[in-house]
């Protein structure tokens, strides 16, 4: 697995041996591709950041910030190495998704939503809304499932793009209008 653009393209990442599932390539060119300019400068926020991937990419596009969320002891190792290999920064939260966002106060202009298929939807739904008090103003959540979850939309955001990649699908959300 390797950065696909931007400063550190190329560089290689390591990803954790068990417990999560990297995406590939190919859906993370298409959500960059979508998310386009709106990374440039961006504050981003990578849940259930595994080997940091998301994250990183975003950062090597330009984000201005990124922090990544993960408990996994292995996973965190795994991040912390990749973040040094990248050089261009990031924080690392080893907290529970939802007890972080139940603490924290900034604001995101993307965030990333990336949990272990064997969560249940009922949990993604939980992240989902607490999301809305971090989330800025022209924020967009970005979502990798499952294909056969079935995680419904909060009512503050709407869906803008969706695609799907074999057994995975990419949400795009944005607030919705009021």
């Amino acid at each position: 697995m390797r950065i696909i653009a931007g400063a550190a393209k190329g560089r290689k990442l390591d990803a954790p041996r068990l417990g999560t599932r990297p995406m590939t390539g190919r859906a993370r060119e298409s959500i960059f591709s979508i998310l386009g300019r709106r990374v440039s400068g961006a504050r981003v926020l990578d849940l259930y950041a595994g080997s940091g991937s998301l994250g990183l990419e975003a950062v090597s596009r330009g984000a201005a910030d990124v922090t990544f969320v993960e408990t996994g002891r292995q996973a965190t190792q795994c991040l912390e190495r990749n973040i040094d290999r990248v050089g261009l920064g990031g924080s690392v939260r080893k907290r529970n998704v939802e007890a972080f966002l139940a603490a924290e106060t900034a604001e995101f202009d993307v965030i990333f939503v990336d949990p272990p298929y064997a969560d249940d939807d009922r949990e993604v739904r939980s992240v989902l809304e607490r999301i809305q008090g971090v989330l800025s103003a022209n924020g967009i959540v970005v979502l990798h499932r499952q294909a056969r979850s079935s995680v419904e939309v909060p009512e503050f955001l709407h869906r803008v793009d969706e695609r799907r990649y074999g057994d995975a699908v990419i949400t795009l959300m944005e607030r919705a209008p009021e």
